[in-house]
């Protein structure tokens, strides 16, 4: 018996300004997107179920309250395949260190990361795009063994 893969997992993130750019770019590729499955922080979650009542989204933290990490923590675990967080480039953010943080996790673990519509638009129209969830955790952390495996020395 084969196991059914899982489905494609989607983080959504958009700052305050940034949310209803969020909203009508979800609106745009809606039929893109359905059928996968979306984790959003907490205000985020409430603009998108406004909007799209019919998408099923986890919601997760607040940002500043911990969404941000919840994100990364699904990185790290191999749980989250894209992820789009559209940034107010304009605008001072009291938890940049969480939004720096989470940017640096999908560096390291290779997830796509797209913080602006234009980029999200190239990514879920590229035909590797359904490909993302197949792909082997184990890959994306394979440059970081002999980081893993370093000697430690007492200082």
């Amino acid at each position: 018996m084969t196991s059914q893969p899982r489905p494609l997992s989607i983080g959504l993130v958009a700052h305050d300004a940034m949310k209803q750019t969020l909203v009508d770019w979800v609106s745009r590729n809606k039929e893109t997107l359905l059928g996968y499955c979306f984790f959003a922080t907490g205000t985020t979650t409430k603009a998108l179920r406004m909007a799209h009542g019919d998408l099923h989204i986890t919601a997760l933290q607040s940002g500043p309250l911990g969404g941000d990490q919840q994100l990364g923590a699904m990185i790290c675990e191999g749980k989250l395949d894209l992820l789009v967080f559209f940034q107010d480039p304009m605008t001072a953010q009291p938890h940049d260190v969480d939004v720096k943080a989470l940017v640096r996790l999908t560096t390291l673990y290779d997830v796509p990361l797209a913080c602006n519509p234009a980029t999200a638009d190239l990514l879920i129209s590229s035909p590797h795009f359904a490909d993302l969830a197949h792909r082997s955790f184990d890959g994306r952390i394979a440059n970081w063994t002999s980081y893993l495996n370093r000697e430690l020395t007492e200082t």
